[in-house]
């Protein structure tokens, strides 16, 4: 049973930060995963947004916290090979009464320290956004806002931590603590035991049940709130900006948005459900994201033909049964440490999480430091990891250079997405290695394109299982007992 300085639970972009930033220490950390890979939780599903720090509460750690993370971006992006553009973002009013509501906003991001934000009247809008509702009456434009592969920022990361000497364990789900008086010491999880100096609860939607097994904040509650979205044909219906509606006190809004890859998507709507593993879609929910992404860009209505995928995802809501006025946590993040206990807990991480991931994991050193966990840098420590090669993205040149010296990079296994087969072989036998079909979409984004995966399926089950040294029949799409193929052909042929 082997002991280490700190174990963290969830490999999400918030675990996967933290490992990162605590790999630049002379410390053992391992990361322990439920999922047969990292990112399939709440970052698997979201809309890859780098907000600018307007929308949270003056005062609340969202708000500190999305400021700051937005700061660290554009160096964690260079030093990680993350995609991330600057794109701005707009928050549009519909009619004069959504005008105020913008204006307020404007406001509260003065407030938290946002620079770079401005309002504009109607007439700039319309210049600048031609195809958005004639009703507007003026937005709010923040240029630090912009967009991210929520995938590769997770799988850098936790990348990059793990050529730091962190060490990874998939399909290992928390069970329980091991105690020593009131004092953790350790973990059980379906895998065996981790012991520990201190534990890391990054668990996203589960953070309330693990806390709950330390007997931590009994009060505390996940409430999962899904949000559906369409994603469209790049080639057939594109927009380049990023919009956000005038937003309510539930939610942001249903946005119309670009993407790294260059779809445009729109949702998400948000409702509350009791399954921690609900991701599935509803006519009603769809017709509801339709009808809003509508309302800022009618010409959607003339592009329902176009959608190539719909998908659903779960944010981690946090509630709290309290008669405290002074703790809020629908409106706000909980991150704290209990020096006593050996537990560091952070729970509703929800919007905007993926942007403040870098500064929590920043807190998250801080206040372990602050509860006397030694803390001496590496002098070897390589923030750098390098991206692989992108057929898609390359130049012809540069294309024919690299099928010179890997002729696999010349075989395209995916022609929406102009995926190689070199590509499909490098995620395989990369650090963090990718041992599923969903896996591989996820780091090359095969299988996104027009025709969802019909052509490219066989070809990557024989990839896969040519690699893995396994049977065609034992490749799954996402872990567990998702097979793809049930048995041989002829196999049915000799039972006849």
């Amino acid at each position: 049973m082997e002991k280490f300085d700190v174990v963290i639970i969830g490999a999400g972009v918030v675990g996967a930060m933290i490992a990162r930033e605590l790999s630049k220490y002379e410390l053992s950390v391992a990361v322990i995963e439920k999922e047969s890979d990292v990112c399939m939780g709440t970052t698997a599903a979201n809309t890859a947004i780098i907000h600018a720090g307007y929308d949270p509460i003056p005062g609340t750690l969202k708000a500190e916290l999305n400021v700051k993370g937005n700061k660290l971006w554009d160096e964690l992006a260079f030093e990680l090979g993350i995609p991330l553009k600057r794109t701005g973002d707009y928050v549009v009013a519909v009619g004069p009464e959504e005008l105020k509501e913008v204006e307020k906003l404007f406001e509260r991001g003065k407030k938290n320290g946002v620079v770079g934000i401005e309002m504009l009247g109607r007439d700039e809008v319309l210049s600048r956004l031609p195809y958005i509702n004639k009703d507007v009456s003026g937005a709010m434009f923040a240029y630090t806002g912009g967009i991210t592969d929520p995938f590769q920022a997770t799988f850098a990361s936790m990348e990059n931590a793990v050529m730091n000497g962190v060490k990874l364990y998939l399909d290992t789900a928390f069970e329980d603590f091991i105690f020593e008086g009131n004092r953790i010491i350790g973990i059980k999880t379906n895998r065996g035991e981790f012991l520990s100096s201190w534990v890391i609860n990054a668990a996203g939607l589960y953070s309330d049940f693990i806390m709950h097994k330390a007997n931590l904040h009994p009060e505390f509650k996940i409430t999962p709130r899904k949000g559906e979205y369409y994603v469209f044909d790049r080639n057939e219906f594109a927009i380049s900006e990023v919009l956000f509606p005038t937003p309510t006190e539930l939610t942001k809004g249903i946005m119309v948005t670009t993407t790294i890859h260059g779809n445009t998507i729109i949702g998400p709507n948000a409702h509350e459900v009791p399954d921690k593993e609900d991701t599935s879609n509803t006519a009603e929910g769809l017709e509801e994201v339709f009808r809003g992404a509508s309302k800022l860009v009618p010409e959607i209505v003339n592009n329902l033909r176009h959608v190539i995928a719909i998908f659903a995802g779960l944010r981690a809501t946090g509630n709290a049964r309290t008669p405290n006025p002074n703790v809020d946590y629908h409106h706000d993040y909980l991150i704290e440490a209990n020096p006593n206990m050996g537990i560091l807990n952070l729970a509703g991480i929800e919007s905007p999480g993926l942007v403040s991931s870098p500064a929590i994991a920043k807190m998250v050193v801080e206040l372990l430091k602050d509860s006397g966990l030694e803390l001496k840098e590496k002098k070897d420590f390589n923030p750098i990891r390098k991206p692989r090669p992108r057929f898609r993205d390359l130049s012809n040149e540069e294309r024919a250079k690299l099928v010179s010296k890997n002729p696999a990079y010349g075989r395209i296994i995916c022609r929406c997405e102009y995926v190689t087969e070199g590509e499909i072989l490098e995620e395989i036998h990369a650090p963090i290695p990718a041992r599923t079909y969903d896996a591989i979409k996820r780091r090359t984004w095969l299988g996104t394109g027009r025709c969802q995966g019909a052509f490219d399926t066989p070809r990557v089950v024989e990839i896969l299982s040519r690699e893995l040294g396994v049977s065609p029949i034992e490749v799954t799409k996402k872990g567990d007992s998702s097979y793809f193929l049930l048995r041989k052909t002829k196999e049915v042929e000799d039972e006849r």
